[in-house]
Order: structure tokens, then sequence, then C-alpha cells
């Protein structure tokens, strides 16, 4: 498996090109389009999934205009149906697993920066969209927030992410857990 990384959008989120076995997923296109399709063209991979780690539109803005051009799905958590302004292809639920050519990619609920946020959990790493960065979490104050589910979406990531789990964060520096 490979994951390739790229800034994207005013907001500067990170977008994740994640390639197995010439499949490809690409988790929170949130701008920066023509960059997105132009790396995807360069890996030879078939993409499958668009995943959002929630629904604010700078992990989103680009599901549309990727999905015609490729093909891909639409997947994003159940909890999101109501704040949603696109189409999705299938709603995720907790403990549900992506494949992506012979990698697995588990879904886990993180409510609290939304009230669908999920965080993909791999072997050895994990995908956190705005739940967790390197200094912080995401902000509870816009739609669908809440500070009190963040704090208890943190304390489940705390008991199941051990020392050397890679954190790939929906903003921000890639980093380790201590």
């Amino acid at each position: 498996m490979k994951i390739k990384f790229l800034v994207v959008g005013p907001l500067l989120t990170n977008c994740y090109l994640v390639i197995s076995r010439g499949e490809l997923l690409i988790i929170d296109p949130g701008g920066g389009i023509k960059k997105i399709l132009r790396e995807i063209s360069q890996l030879k991979a078939k993409p499958k999934y668009i995943i959002n780690t929630h629904f604010h539109w700078d992990h989103t803005f680009g599901n549309k205009i990727i999905k015609k051009l490729t093909g891909a799905k639409i997947l994003i958590h159940e909890a999101e149906k109501d704040f949603i302004k696109f189409e999705a292809d299938q709603f995720l639920k907790e403990g549900e697993e992506i494949k992506i050519g012979d990698s697995i990619l588990k879904v886990l609920p993180t409510p609290g920066h939304t009230k669908g946020s999920i965080c993909l959990l791999g072997e050895n790493f994990i995908f956190s969209g705005d739940t967790l960065f390197k200094d912080g979490h995401g902000r509870t104050d816009l739609p669908g927030g809440s500070q009190k589910d963040l704090e208890k979406s943190l304390e489940k990531l705390k008991k199941i992410l051990k020392p050397g789990v890679t954190v790939y964060p929906g903003h921000g520096e890639i980093f380790k857990m201590k």
C-alpha cells in the first residue's frame, strides 16, 4: 500500500490518495481538483472510492467533479445525511470495513467536530480527519459539533492508538503517536 499526500483548497486541507494493488481511494478531496486529477492520472490506479471524514466543504468540495470524471463512489458516515449538499453512494456505519486492493480500513465513528465525523483505521496508521491533529483537535462550534462528543471520541482514540501509530490528519503535519 502507498499513501500520497496533497494539500488542497484555501483552508489547506490534507487530501490522501491510498493505492493498493491497482485500486485507489481518495480521502477528503476538498479543493485543488486539477491537482488531485493530475496525481490520479500519474498513479495508474483505478479510483474506487471517495471517502469524506466529515461533511465540511473543505473536505468535500471536489466530490462531484472527481466522481464524474473517475467513476469513484462517494462514501460518508450515515450521521452526516442531514448536512450534506451532495449525493452519496453509500453511507458508512461503525465497524464497516473498506477494502482497497489488499488493504482494509475500518470505519471508526468519532463524533464531535461534526455529528458523523469518522476516522479510518488501518494497520499501524489512522486517517483522523478533523478529529485529531498533531497539536490539538477540530473545532466544535459549527453545525453538528459537540465538545462533549469530541472529548469522548478523543478518549476512545487514546485507548486504540498506541505509540508509533502514524496519524494522517485533515490539516497540518502527519505525525506519530507518542
